[in-house]
């Protein structure tokens, strides 16, 4: 092999850099469309564009830790481009992949920081024990059916039987409330329920997260140590609410004497990254430190500009979470003509149908005098969508998950996300009350 100059080296890594992005983006935003126009999350979109470009597609971005190679032809062209061998355009790019995933988890902390942001409490507030009851019920029986059921009927580990149940506690707030304002029945008692409940599920969820990435980090399930970590995401999440009346006017006086451009956008990251280390210091997942950073700036004077700022964040990095879970897919192990594959298969169907019995019960669950549709809280309690993502992007990062299982859940997610909103739009087809021009109807999805 001919000696490779500094000046080649550093091409060969623009370029792969670069390229990187490029395929990214592009195909992110071709199938973000296209699902759009079929009135679906564009997260995914992202997901599917991950699957088509990565290991179970055409191998232009492939995670090393897949095992499986990029595509010869890409390697060929930008070796040419660079004037190196085929063979070190590969290396580097196995090298340099941690790069995109460090900007990757940027995207997953700015979007959970975007969620806390919008995570009105004082809508939980509002509809108060029927959400409460709504939330815990909508939490506990998938999470306790999806792992009981793993282990008993599958004989999946523990560590990842609890991952999978911890997996279905999420409820995704953008796409259901995007439906029932839709439908016009924002502001209708069983919309209220349900967005109160969405809120609370987003925290239950993310707590539940925190605890079984960190569980699975020490490799012990001791009941000594679970209690502690739960203590611990519990008084952090409640703290962070508190904080929500006391420092946010605090962040108010310190945006307000700012003049450099670009104020708002770097405090709240400063914020973020603060509330991210303070989490990991005590144990806890960095992901419930971002969430627990948007519910602090919450109630700020200048959330608007603080959404403002970190959506485009959002929208450049969070893409790239999503479609590096996507490339990272093998959907091989999903092929029925393979008969080692049935197995996973019959678990994607048993984790389909648990999650969305788990939520639709959860609609049964709360007393109430007024007449409410109780199918209605049930089916806008189903959809996982970009919660249910995160939830899977952290188990693939923690190598938690075997690739059926991983499956699995993506089937899941994808499931209970495509089947709530036309189930929904069934349900209160002309049943709408009127005019509905309730903010939450701009939740991002």
């Amino acid at each position: 092999m001919p000696e490779i100059g500094a000046h080649q080296l550093e091409v060969v890594e623009t370029l792969i850099g670069v390229g990187r992005f490029l395929v990214i983006f592009v195909a992110a935003r071709l199938l973000a469309e296209l699902l759009v126009r079929w009135q679906l999350p564009t997260i995914l979109g992202e997901l599917v564009a991950g699957v088509i470009i990565g290991a179970s597609g055409l191998h232009l971005i492939v995670p090393p830790e897949t095992q499986a190679a990029v595509a010869n032809w890409a390697l060929r062209l930008m070796g040419s481009l660079a004037d190196v061998p085929p063979q070190l355009v590969g290396e580097v790019y196995n090298e340099s992949f941690p790069s995109l995933q460090a900007v990757a988890t940027l995207g997953l902390f700015a979007l959970l920081f975007l969620t806390g942001l919008e995570s009105d409490l004082d809508e939980l507030v509002a509809v108060g024990a029927q959400a409460i009851t709504v939330a815990v019920a909508g939490v506990a029986v998938p999470f306790a059916l999806g792992t009981a059921g793993l282990m008993a009927l599958f004989h999946v580990e523990v560590i990842p039987a609890v991952f999978a149940g911890a997996a279905m506690t999420a409820t995704s707030i953008g796409i259901t409330a995007s439906v029932f304002s839709e439908l016009k029945m924002l502001r209708s008692r069983e919309g209220q329920i349900v967005i109160g409940a969405a809120v609370l599920d987003d925290i239950l969820g993310i707590v539940i997260l925190a605890v079984v990435v960190s569980i699975a980090g020490g490799g012990s399930l001791e009941l000594g140590p679970i209690l502690k970590l739960l203590a611990a995401a519990v008084v952090f999440v409640v703290a962070a609410i508190g904080l929500s009346r006391s420092a946010a006017p605090g962040f108010d006086w310190l945006i307000d004497r700012l003049k450099a451009p670009g104020d708002v956008v770097v405090a709240s990251f400063v914020v973020l990254t603060l509330c991210c280390f303070a989490a990991t210091a005590i144990g806890l997942e960095a992901a419930l430190g971002a969430f627990a950073a948007g519910l602090i700036l919450s109630k700020s004077n200048h959330t608007h500009a603080i959404e403002a700022a970190v959506k485009p964040v959002v929208a450049l990095f969070a893409t790239i979470f999503f479609v590096l879970i996507g490339t990272g897919m093998d959907l091989s192990v999903l092929n029925p003509l393979d008969p080692q594959n049935r197995e996973g298969l019959v678990i994607a169907a048993f984790l389909l149908v648990v999650a969305i019995l788990g939520k639709v019960v959860s609609g049964w669950t709360f007393l109430s005098k007024e007449p409410t549709n109780r199918l209605v809280v049930g089916l806008g309690m189903m959809p996982r969508g970009e919660v249910g993502l995160i939830f899977l992007g952290l188990g693939t990062q923690a190598k938690l998950l075997s690739p059926a299982l991983e499956a699995a859940i993506l089937l899941m997610v994808i499931g209970t996300t495509f089947l709530a909103p036309i189930l929904l739009r069934l349900v209160l087809a002309g049943k709408s009350d009127g005019p509905d021009l309730d903010p939450l109807a701009e939740i991002p999805t």
